[in-house]
């Protein structure tokens, strides 16, 4: 048996086929940074951005029926001309299972570049009406509160992270990471009724705008995130939420990667019972990386990481999610002035690569372009991005099945 295993093991990744099909979305031209999400029933959630010709943003909806994959009409969750629009930092929009939808918006609330607050809405008739919720944070400082991910923490109650830079007192500079303290991530959960229950510090020192994630194991929701340890090293650490506390944050691998700025470039997580899975970017190494790791413990401990992608070519820019067929990873790169959008699926334990193909070739370059999205539904990943063409964003989506 030791021989038959260790055979198998040598065995080079068998790769499958995978067809990449367009997915025409519902958005205006215009639109950018995109939102997926899956609804309970399994229709697909997508919310963008768009400018409002009164002055201002629009944050808008659509859903595509899990039965007849036909989009809703498009759907104004919130608008207005104070908000903090960024390449990086992006609203999203969740369902719990009573049929409330919630989402959030960054609102502005100081002079500084980087002050602006999260703000929630939810509606309870599947989206015609939306109305805001008690604060995500009442610290009141003119400072970052961003970067945030929302999960469903039961039936009716909704849970949220985010950066929170109440400790930076006003002194937070993105070009130097200044300021008279470090930025946090923190957690809420509020009931059905709109009101917030839980207020907690997941990590009292973390980087200061890289994207946070969430997914759900069988003990409770995890949160991915980039840790910033004194002397500017910056891993990914994940934490564990089992309704009333969180565990201390578990480092999914010591790239010990040096960073004294903030790379703007956060990972990705998918779960299923005690199984996770992480995706990350980093700088660490001979050469940029995108990287995944799995745990069998819901996230307490990290086996060996795989290294996808290596060279100078790799934006990171990655996402993540898992089902019974495997854990499907995209990430972006750049190279030749060009990009483009790629897609591997890998075995739960990551030992076989299934395949890899490339999504798209998107239109645009560096920041633009933003943090594609995908989720999973019916067998198929189906991903969204934002490309630029003539310096006017639009998005686009696709769908590959193997």
């Amino acid at each position: 048996m030791k021989t038959l295993l260790l055979t198998l093991a040598l065995l080079p990744a068998v790769a499958t086929a995978a067809t990449v099909e367009p997915w025409p979305l519902p958005a205006p031209a215009g639109a950018s940074q995109p939102s997926l999400s899956v609804a309970p029933g399994g229709d697909l959630l997508l919310s963008w951005i768009q400018k409002d010709p009164a002055g201002g943003h629009r944050l808008v909806f659509a859903r595509q029926g899990n039965q007849d994959a036909r989009w809703s009409a498009p759907r104004l969750i919130a608008q207005g001309k104070d908000w903090f629009v960024n390449w990086a930092d992006f609203p999203a929009l969740q369902a719990l299972p009573d049929g409330s939808l919630w989402a959030h918006t960054l609102v502005k609330n100081g002079e500084a570049t980087y002050a602006y607050d999260v703000r929630l809405q939810v509606s309870r008739d599947g989206g015609l009406n939306w109305q805001p919720v008690d604060a995500v944070h009442d610290d009141g400082t003119p400072t970052e509160h961003g970067f945030a991910s929302l999960w469903p923490q039961s039936r009716d109650q909704l849970g949220i992270v985010w950066l929170d830079g109440r400790k930076t007192a006003g002194g937070h500079d993105h070009a130097d990471h200044g300021g008279a303290g470090a930025m946090t991530l923190r957690s809420a959960t509020f009931d059905a009724a709109g009101k917030r229950r839980t207020s907690l510090e997941i990590d009292a020192m973390t980087c200061d705008c890289c994207q946070t994630d969430t997914a759900i194991s069988g003990r409770g929701v995890l949160v991915a995130y980039r840790d910033r340890e004194p002397g500017e090293i910056r891993d990914i650490k994940v934490a564990r939420f089992d309704g009333q506390a969180w565990t201390a944050p578990a480092t999914v691998h010591a790239d010990r990667w040096f960073m004294p700025a903030c790379p703007v470039n956060g990972p990705a997580i998918a779960a299923r019972g005690q199984q996770a899975w992480v995706a990350w970017y980093t700088g660490a190494g001979p050469a940029p990386s995108v990287r995944l790791a799995a745990s069998a413990d819901a996230g307490a401990t990290f086996g060996p990481m795989r290294e996808v992608a290596m060279g100078e070519a790799q934006l990171g820019r990655v996402d993540l999610a898992a089902d019974g067929t495997g854990v499907w990873m995209s990430w972006m790169q750049e190279a030749g002035g060009e990009q483009s959008l790629w897609l591997a699926r890998f075995d739960p334990l990551l030992a076989q690569e299934l395949f890899r193909v490339r999504v798209a070739t998107v239109a645009g370059r560096g920041r633009g372009t933003g943090f594609p999205r995908m989720q999973l539904q019916a067998g198929a990943a189906w991903l969204a991005w934002t490309e630029v063409v003539d310096g006017k964003p639009r998005l686009r989506g696709a769908r590959v099945r193997p």
